[in-house]
């Protein structure tokens, strides 16, 4: 297996090959190929969103040395969410080279998102293993932080929901109303989606695994919608 390329992508060669191959390596990949060397890569996870959180704490915080406590925490939980980090890990070529089972290679939309974004969390802790902590904080100043200016930009760090009824109150004087427009699957992974309302007109659609997540997600493409 080789990674010469992917390191030559992400700017870092390992020492030690063993925890960059553990670190693409998804549990599901394992049960196929029991005799693969390495273990999967979800403890490499567990070590890189504990680096993650204190490397873009770190850097925010010196950052933005007049912004108080919770403004922050809304940027770091923009930047780390699991959607930020599969757009991230897409960026540096991670999906090519993460090793899933057959059906999991099948696999999109969330369930996809949540594997990459935690592959680049375990990438991040073989990092850290690798080479130490500024090793890390420069894999993440150069990748995550990447996306700090769309999230100010975009306004990413705040809740969807309550920046658009901010706008269309303030614009509009009136208050998104959302209703659940259908419900598919299972029980146990069931999908809503959502629609959010300027009165009686239908501005944008949101799917989640929740009533919840659907709202946020119809209300981001609303956002979207009456930004253009």
């Amino acid at each position: 297996m080789d990674l010469s390329s992917f390191e030559k992508k992400i700017n870092y060669n390992f020492k030690d090959q063993n925890l960059l191959k553990e670190a693409l390596t998804h549990r599901s990949y394992i049960n196929e190929n029991p005799d693969w060397g390495v273990s999967h890569n979800e403890r490499l996870e567990f070590l890189g969103d504990a680096v993650l959180e204190l490397t873009v704490t770190e850097i925010l915080f010196l950052k933005y040395l007049e912004m108080p406590e919770g403004e922050l925490t809304s940027i770091r939980a923009a930047l780390v969410n699991y959607q930020m980090l599969a757009e991230i890990a897409k960026i540096i070529g991670l999906e090519e080279v993460i090793l899933l089972s057959k059906g999991e290679t099948k696999d999109t939309g969330r369930a996809r998102e949540v594997i990459l974004a935690n592959a680049l969390e375990a990438l991040l802790g073989a990092l850290y293993l690798d080479s130490g902590y500024e090793t890390a904080k420069k894999f993440v100043s150069e990748t995550v932080l990447s996306q700090l200016s769309k999230v100010m930009k975009e306004k990413l760090y705040k809740d969807p929901k309550s920046y658009l009824q901010e706008i269309t109150q303030e614009k509009m004087k009136l208050t998104p109303t959302y209703e659940v427009l259908s419900e598919e699957g299972p029980d146990h992974a069931k999908v809503f989606e959502s629609g959010v309302y300027f009165g009686k007109k239908l501005i944008a659609v949101g799917k989640g695994f929740s009533k919840q997540e659907a709202e946020v997600e119809a209300a981001k493409n609303a956002l979207e919608e009456i930004s253009h």
